[in-house]
């Protein structure tokens, strides 16, 4: 099951749930739009794999099926 990280891993924006703006790799490294955009092969910084939008858990499995709380910061530039 998918963690739903709470934060983009590069710029630390909130990423709720909900956020359209979300992109993950395989691994779940998780960061925002603007941020995966900033990388020329669309491939995430940590592991090589590619970004994917992340999917929205509907909101009546949050309740028994919860978002992340884990944040991971790993600016880079």
């Amino acid at each position: 099951m998918l963690e739903l990280r709470p934060t983009c891993e590069r710029c630390y924006k909130e990423l709720p749930p909900e956020s359209t703006e979300a992109m993950i790799c395989s691994f779940e490294c998780t960061f925002c739009i603007s941020c995966v955009e900033k990388y020329p092969e669309k491939k995430c910084p940590n592991c090589g794999g590619e970004f994917q939008k992340r999917p929205i858990r509907p909101k009546h499995l949050l309740e028994k099926f919860p978002a992340s709380t884990d944040f991971f910061f790993k600016p880079r530039d």
